[in-house]
């Protein structure tokens, strides 16, 4: 039995990535670990927005919102037997450090283009490039 990593950020795309992981886990046996990452947002000075409410844990905030789109795209009793890592991070790096050991890492492609691409980034670029398994990008 190996591990399967799958992006989740909530977005249609990383949903359907998500339930094409666990089909493909159901097939091979492996376990499915879907991942999701935060990064804190950018304040300064410069852009004179205030700074982030003392109280503010976007850990739980990124924890909670794995945990809702695991069950939209799961329902409760397959969300369940997902493994759930929120990590600190760029999503393409953090989606990188964790397909390190794994059989398959699975992301969801948005279906940007061009220079918006460009202009956007691409984590499904990315890790195609850099991971350290296969990839498996799902498209809509």
């Amino acid at each position: 039995m190996g591990r399967i990593v799958v992006g989740v950020d909530g977005s249609d795309a990383s949903l359907k990535a998500l339930r094409w992981a666990v089909r493909q886990g159901e097939l091979t046996g492996d376990t499915v670990e879907a991942v999701n990452s935060w990064e804190y947002p950018a304040t300064s000075w410069a852009s004179m927005m205030p700074g982030l409410p003392e109280d503010f844990d976007p850990q739980a905030v990124a924890t909670a919102a794995l945990d809702e789109a695991l069950t939209e795209a799961l329902g409760a009793e397959g969300a369940a037997a997902i493994e759930r890592i929120v990590v600190i991070g760029n999503p393409a790096q953090s989606l990188l450090d964790r397909s390190e050991g794994a059989s398959l890492l699975v992301v969801g492609a948005r279906g940007y283009s061009g220079l918006k691409a460009t202009l956007l980034g691409s984590v499904s670029l990315h890790v195609t490039q850099h991971a350290a398994c296969p990839v498996t990008v799902v498209h809509g």
